[in-house]
């Protein structure tokens, strides 16, 4: 099965009375292992469906006067997911709790960011209205799709990154002395900068091209940086059909690569076609997060799922106490904006 690992600094806190942690169905066991970083128990909710599939959500316990986290990843079934939070946070509202903050590690929707083209919506502001009008007041995601996201919401938006949990896994697990770091994607070669001097490591970028109705066939048509006899790390935000990834993959062993490449990304939507692709025998691991659980029964032995519990429970501890949570990034090359 997937290896699980965590972050360089994860323990058990102390435990914080007036912390209460909750959570939908989406992510039920990351939202446990905050909740013991922290010292909670999970807080008791009912969440079930009327015959026409409608969702209804109880809490059972006062929560009068109280600190609500509320922990659900908006991923597959997303707008199942999405619905719910928006049902949970209008009962913690409508039970008086004095502030609930949504804790999206991933936040769905997010490649909804900006009109493409004509007549389209822009969904991933939509939903920040939705989860500001359901009552929420702030919400908390992880490595957003685009930063830009941030000021879609009128109310405190918290941006946190994955990037040096991902980052320590690979310099302690991943020979990078022969190793390129390769970015599929022009418009995030800024973090793939990072990763790249993180790991102090020459960084490739490749040139691609969509096509299709949605944008999901893809055509790599430049190379830029030297891979021949290198080691590819690829790294990405998101996968979802993998064909990105695999087109990559190609292109990379076209122009000399060596069959040994490895796969960072932190959001693992993996659809089944992605799970077909990422199975390249040529692709030797797959490191993503928690934010999303992993259903790839063929992917397992190759994949390392990296705990986002750790870096959550800090966060949720810093914003309850008034502390920084710029500091949590020190590490990173330049301050990450919190």
């Amino acid at each position: 099965m997937a290896k699980t690992a965590v972050g360089p600094h994860m323990r058990e806190k102390e435990a914080i009375p007036d912390i209460d942690i909750y959570c939908g169905s989406a992510t039920p066991e990351l939202a446990r292992l905050v909740a013991e970083r922290l010292g909670r128990p999970l807080g008791r909710r009912n969440v079930d469906h009327f015959a026409d599939g409608e969702c209804h959500v109880q809490i059972q316990e006062s929560v009068r006067g109280r600190d609500i986290y509320i922990v659900q990843s908006t991923c597959s079934p997303v707008n199942e997911h999405l619905m719910e939070l928006l049902v949970m946070i209008d009962a913690f509202r409508r039970a008086s709790a004095n502030r609930i903050t949504a804790i999206v590690p991933y936040y769905g929707y997010s490649r909804q960011e900006k009109k493409s083209t004509g007549r389209e919506p822009i969904t991933a502001k939509l939903v920040a209205n939705l989860l500001t009008t359901a009552g929420a007041n702030r919400v908390v995601a992880i490595d957003l799709h685009s930063p830009a996201i941030q000021g879609f919401f009128d109310i405190e938006m918290i941006h946190l990154t994955a990037m040096p949990l991902l980052v320590n896994h690979l310099r302690t697990h991943i020979d990078v002395h022969n190793a390129v770091l390769v970015t599929p994607d022009t418009g995030r070669v800024k973090v793939a900068e990072k990763y790249a001097n993180l790991l102090n490591v020459p960084l490739v970028v490749m040139h691609k091209r969509r096509s299709g109705e949605r944008g999901e066939g893809v055509e790599v048509s430049v190379v830029v940086g030297s891979v021949e006899g290198k080691r590819p790390i690829i790294v990405d935000d998101i996968v979802a059909t993998g064909s990105t990834i695999i087109t990559c993959a190609k292109a990379l062993l076209d122009a000399g690569a060596l069959p040994n490449m490895t796969v960072a990304v932190m959001h693992g939507v993996l659809s089944p076609a992605a799970e077909e692709r990422l199975a390249m025998p040529e692709i030797t691991q797959i490191v993503t997060t928690d934010t999303i659980p992993i259903h790839t029964p063929s992917l397992l032995q190759k994949t390392v799922v990296i705990s986002v519990a750790d870096l959550l429970a800090e966060a949720i501890l810093r914003l309850h106490q008034g502390r920084s949570i710029s500091e949590l990034f020190r590490n990173v090359d330049e301050e990450f904006p919190v």
